[in-house]
Parts: structure tokens; C-alpha cells; sequence
């Protein structure tokens, strides 16, 4: 599979060749690439309970995963995950008795913040930005040897988080804020996917339409098993380099939204600017 773990950078204000997404008003619009709000497109299915999925390629290792956050990624995550037979447990804020309809549905064990790491080789953390120092201190003690975790979260200043010292005064990129937080490394990615093609476009390997997600992070171990996750789900990976450059893929960028594979992918991460947009700006 084709992969790019080095692209140069546009010069800082020179705009990429292809349109960037434009975000409509958030009550405006039923989802988003990367959203985390509940919402109709939550409901549909990725799989049934009864076994494992029965997709191409879905030969990998079964394991313990861990998501906090259940809207609409964690939710169609926990979908698609289960159905893959890996071992789910899932968290929100409001606590576990208010997921006992997607624990229902999926097999998955509803549990709180703070137990949603304990044996978890990987854990998917896919909240609001503005939340992630909320979440409790010794989040990952009793997490597994090794584990890896994915961010999955955008920073919307204006639509929903308010200024960020770090991402505005600092040039932080998002998912090196949230790894400063979380005290642990992270792998970005699904931030900008959009969460009904969790369920609805995964293909088998090589097939013609295979989506490719771009995957950023420093931890070449943790990286290795968040790709070949992203593979079991069906979905093709992109190298995007170190958390550093997971500007390439931060929202209203040209791979944000993007619905293409590995050369379309690749391409956009290329176009990137480093200059902030203006519409995401606190």
C-alpha cells in the first residue's frame, strides 16, 4: 500500500489547490467529519452481535478497546468494533445507565470515565476538545502494557470550544494539546471522517472504492496498531507524519472530509497550509 511519511509543507499563507470544506452553522447541518454530538445518523448498523464479521481481511488480533465518548464516532466505533468481535468497553459523561440502549444493541460493557482504560490495549478518545482536561487524573493506570491511544477531536473555537491558549498562543497543533493533557501519546485520527461512513463505506482490501483515512503520531508502535486497526474496519491509511504535522489534517484542510483513497489522500496532505484558517481562529 502506498504510504507518505514526509511532505513538505506549503510556505506559511500560501493557500493549497483545492477547496477546503467549508463547515455550515452546527444547527444546521446532521454531522460532520469528526463530530461528536448525538444525532440521527448514530442509528445505523455496523454489524450484527452474533460473531464476528465476516468482511474481507478482518484477520487481525481481538482486543481490548476502550472508548470514551459515544456520540456519533464512539457510537458507530463501538458498532463497528464489536461486530469485528473485539472486546468493547464504552464511557460517556452522563455515566453508564444512559448507554444500556448501545450496550443492547452491540455487546459492548457501558462503564464510567475512569474504568473505560482499565485492560485496554487501545483506547479511542473522541470527545470535545474543550473537555479532554476534564478528564480524570490516572485515566490510563490500569490500561494495558503498551496501549495506544486514538484522538479523534477538532477544535472548533468559534462553533463550540472557545479560545485555546495552547492551540492559539502556543502553535500547538490540536492532537499535541490534547496529548499535553492526556500525559500519554496519541495517535490522530477519524477526526476528520465522517461517522456514518464507519458504517456505511468500509470495502475490503483493494477494492476500488476503499476510503483511506490519514493517521498521524510520534510513537511508531502505537501508530503501527492504530493503522492495522484502521485496515480491519476497512479502510486504507496514510502515514501523516508526527503529531507536528497533524496540522495537514486538521479541520478545513483539503484531506478534512475527505472521501478518496490513498493517492487522493496523500495529494491533499501534501496541499496543506500551516496558516491557520481564519474561520477557526479564537
Amino acid at each position: 500500500m502506498a504510504e507518505r511519511s514526509h511532505l513538505r509543507p506549503y510556505p506559511a499563507g500560501q493557500r493549497p489547490g483545492r477547496a477546503p470544506i467549508h463547515l455550515v452553522r452546527r444547527r444546521d447541518r446532521i454531522a460532520r467529519p469528526g463530530d461528536d454530538r448525538h444525532g440521527p445518523e448514530c442509528r445505523g448498523r455496523g454489524g450484527g452481535w452474533c460473531g464476528r464479521d465476516t468482511d474481507p481481511g478482518c484477520t487481525g488480533e481481538l482486543m481490548k478497546i476502550g472508548i470514551i465518548g459515544a456520540g456519533n464516532i464512539g457510537g458507530n466505533l463501538t458498532r463497528r468494533l464489536t461486530a469485528l468481535g473485539h472486546e468493547v468497553s464504552v464511557a460517556n459523561s452522563r455515566g453508564p445507565e444512559t448507554l444500556a440502549a448501545l450496550a443492547e444493541e452491540t455487546g459492548a460493557t457501558p462503564v464510567t470515565v475512569a474504568q473505560a482504560a482499565r485492560g485496554a490495549e487501545v483506547v479511542v478518545v473522541t470527545i470535545p476538545f474543550k473537555k479532554v482536561p476534564d478528564l480524570p487524573a490516572g485515566l490510563f493506570d490500569e490500561a494495558a502494557e503498551g496501549f495506544a491511544v486514538i484522538d479523534t477531536g477538532n477544535y472548533y473555537p468559534r462553533q463550540r470550544d472557545g479560545r485555546i491558549a495552547g492551540v492559539e498562543d502556543e502553535g500547538l497543533t490540536e492532537s499535541r494539546w490534547t496529548e499535553r493533557h492526556l500525559g500519554h501519546p496519541v495517535i490522530k485520527a477519524f477526526n476528520g471522517t465522517y461517522a456514518q461512513d464507519i458504517l456505511d463505506r468500509h470495502r475490503p482490501a483493494g477494492a476500488a472504492d476503499r476510503m483511506a483515512l490519514p493517521v498521524a503520531g510520534d510513537d511508531a508502535a502505537a501508530k503501527k496498531t492504530v493503522r492495522a486497526l484502521i485496515e480491519e474496519l476497512g479502510f486504507d491509511t496514510v502515514d501523516a507524519g508526527g503529531l507536528d504535522d497533524s496540522w495537514r489534517q486538521q479541520p478545513d484542510t483539503p484531506v478534512y472530509g475527505l472521501r478518496e483513497g490513498v493517492e487522493a489522500v496523500t495529494k491533499a496532505l501534501a496541499e496543506a497550509s500551516p496558516t491557520r484558517p481564519e474561520a477557526f481562529r479564537g
